[in-house]
């Protein structure tokens, strides 16, 4: 048998533009889990560069690394930082069977 060498896949190798870094936490967020949230802040925020996002964010690299992990609990104000420094806006819409 040959033995076959693979590698993790790494999400971020494929946010290589603005479209596919909003389309990534896009899903993310509506997938309602906090965790694969912080998660996927933290891939983007490696595939844009750790060290300029956490210094654009106010925060150290090493906190940052925690604190987008999924196991990582970041405050909210983080969380809207990172977003900023990653040139990403939340926006709101009604979710079709809770509006009015």
């Amino acid at each position: 048998m040959s033995s076959l060498k693979t590698k993790p896949f790494d999400p971020a190798s494929y946010l290589d533009s603005p479209e596919s870094i909003a389309a990534y936490m896009t899903d993310a967020l509506e997938t309602g889990d906090p965790s694969f949230v912080a998660d996927a802040l933290g891939v983007i925020a490696r595939a844009r560069g750790m060290s300029e996002i956490a210094r654009e964010a106010g925060v150290s690299r090493e906190s940052l690394y925690r604190a987008l992990s999924a196991e990582g609990n970041p405050e909210f104000g983080t969380v809207m930082r990172v977003a900023n420094a990653l040139g990403l806006r939340f926006t709101a819409t009604p979710v079709s069977d809770k509006a009015a």
